[in-house]
């Protein structure tokens, strides 16, 4: 028999589906060689992909179905790999949704590592909001710092949800977010490792744990275990993905003429340069500059859009 599922959780070569909007995960693997078209992705599977699977018996433990193939995907979420510059990863797919998790201080938030996810939000068409975490401490005691950072990502048109998951500020407002079981979307989480996601889902949905999921495929994994992608169904409606904590963010096939046009607030202001194309870095007459300098695109960005243009090895995960 054959049918289609989404993925919903991602374990090496072994994989659970479930037929969203219905929640009745049933174990995966991959036999022969899957791969999507012009695509050089470690995991031509991912997390959120609709996938074609074929099963000869009801799906077990001892005896998965077989995916045969992947579906188009509307968007994707996409960064270089670990220690293969020429090659990508793909953490999630077919997303409504995605919450950056970020942190002023503990760990301390790095500008560039940010702003490249947000320019791939940008390049693959993906929504994304910030998720500004930890504030009950921020507010005390770095109330500039909080208030430099709204500044920086408000004024290029990012949204700034501030929450607690200690306190439990905001996260009504984030739940809200995520959406209804009626719009039924796929919202990913990620962000770096030790901003507090798993303590944000877990208030967002205090059954749910990011750990340690309700479904186990230990036994399937072998030895050598993966970093687990996994979706979660929210009590409160619609699905969430959690992905392991990033230590970086490589940008994949960008080229250097296009990257201005992922930062919004300089995407407003380069119709306006004098030569066309504009690097804006030396040319006389260019409106990024100038809107620098009068304060309408932020330094920190600009920053990050010129380190951007330089070689990806100092940002690569």
């Amino acid at each position: 028999m054959n049918g289609k599922a989404t993925v919903v959780k991602n374990a090496g070569s072994h994989f659970l589906l479930s037929r969203l909007p219905e929640w009745e995960p049933f174990p995966a693997v991959l036999k022969g060689k899957v791969r999507l078209s012009g695509s050089d992705s470690t995991n031509p599977v991912a997390v959120g992909d609709v996938v074609e699977y074929e099963y000869s018996d009801t799906p077990s433990m001892t005896h998965p179905a077989t995916i045969r193939s992947v579906s188009d995907r509307k968007n994707y979420l996409i960064r270089r790999s670990t220690n293969l510059s020429r090659q990508s990863h793909v953490i999630a797919a077919n997303l409504d949704q995605a919450f950056l998790v970020v942190t002023l201080f503990f760990p301390e938030i790095k500008l560039p590592f940010l702003d490249r996810l947000l320019v791939t939000c940008e390049v693959y068409g993906i929504p994304a909001t910030i998720v500004l975490n930890k504030v009950d401490i921020f507010r005390k005691e770095f109330p500039d710092e909080l208030s430099n950072f709204h500044r920086i990502y408000e004024s290029a048109g990012y949204r700034i949800i501030e929450t607690s998951a200690l306190t439990g500020e905001g996260i009504e407002e984030l739940r809200t977010a995520v959406g209804t079981p009626e719009e039924g979307r796929i919202c990913l989480f990620t962000g770096e490792s030790g901003v507090g996601k798993s303590s944000i889902i877990k208030a967002l949905d205090p059954s749910l744990d990011p750990k340690v999921g309700d479904i186990s495929l230990a036994h399937l994994q072998g030895k050598h275990t993966t970093s687990l992608y996994e979706m979660y169904p929210v009590c409160s409606g619609g699905f969430l993905i959690d992905s392991p904590g990033l230590r970086g963010f490589g940008l994949v096939d960008l080229k250097k003429d296009e990257i201005a046009l992922y930062f919004p607030e300089m995407l407003r202001e380069l119709k306006n340069c004098r030569f066309t194309p504009c690097t804006h870095t030396h040319e006389p007459g260019c409106a990024v500059k100038q809107a620098v300098e009068e304060g309408r695109i932020s330094a920190e960005r600009y920053n990050s859009y010129l380190g951007m243009l330089e070689d990806d090895k100092k940002f690569r995960a």
